[in-house]
């Protein structure tokens, strides 16, 4: 069963799990969030993640976990670290999720955690949390396709790789075991309703299930973190979450 985390920043979403299909009853995580709004409040959330990932992790086999944030994926590689697993990270976003807070004209922090992974100012989360930073030439951006002029500027001299869904191969992959990370906004809003932040001409729901499913074919990848940045409470009449989801899931084995 996967790992769930239900929270956008600190915003715990108790509706996020309705998107879940039927039988996957999951191990939720819940902390209590003290302090002004910013990353040392929600450094309990991420650190709580690496937490019960650690304990997967170090059981062996594919660890799954589902957040509605991309930055509980800092929790979930602190996770793997702690469980002795080296992971270079795949991270699937419409969005290229590598702001500052120098940079960053709307202080979301959900814009910044390929960058903290990087090892960009771990006194802001990553020390709290025990994350170990990864060389830029280890994480491959998927799609990212909505750029800020300073995320452009930095990944244009950044050795970050840079793919598309359609064209993602081994050659692209960086080394050793992999965190795969789905933020959903990743599809095209076309295929999937309620998103957050979404972004148009990007793939088809479909195409990002291939794709994963190719990913893990592999047989490298040790935790699957899927991101659903979707507003929970907004209505999906035609199933397209869940039926998304299901298809992920079923790719797991979750």
């Amino acid at each position: 069963m996967p790992v769930l985390v239900p929270y956008h920043q600190d915003e715990y979403l108790p509706g996020l799990v309705d998107d879940l299909p039927a039988g996957a009853v999951p191990t939720e995580v819940r902390v209590e969030l003290t302090g002004p709004a910013g990353w040392s409040r929600q450094a309990p959330i991420y650190a709580a993640a690496a937490d019960a990932v650690a304990k997967r992790a170090g059981a062996g086999g594919l660890t799954t976990v589902i957040s509605g944030c991309c930055c509980v994926s800092l929790g979930v590689l602190a996770g793997l670290q702690r469980a002795g697993v080296d992971a270079s990270v795949v991270w699937f976003d419409a969005h290229g999720d590598v702001q500052t807070m120098e940079t960053t004209t709307s202080g979301y922090l959900g814009g910044m955690p390929v960058r903290v992974i990087t090892g960009y100012r771990p006194e802001l989360v990553a020390d709290a949390i025990g994350l170990r930073a990864l060389p830029e030439e280890r994480i491959t951006l998927v799609d990212g396709r909505d750029l800020d002029p300073p995320e452009a500027e930095y990944l244009a001299s950044a050795a970050i790789r840079r793919s598309t869904v359609e064209g993602l191969s081994a050659a692209s992959l960086p080394p050793g075991p992999l965190l795969l990370h789905i933020d959903l906004d990743v599809v095209d809003p076309a295929d999937l309703t309620g998103l957050r932040f979404p972004v148009a001409k990007g793939p088809s729901a479909s195409s990002v299930v291939d794709a994963v499913g190719r990913l893990l074919a592999t047989g490298r990848v040790a935790a699957f973190d899927l991101a659903a940045t979707w507003d929970p409470s907004t209505p999906d009449p035609a199933g397209s979450r869940r039926r998304l989801v299901e298809a992920l899931l079923a790719a797991t084995g979750a």
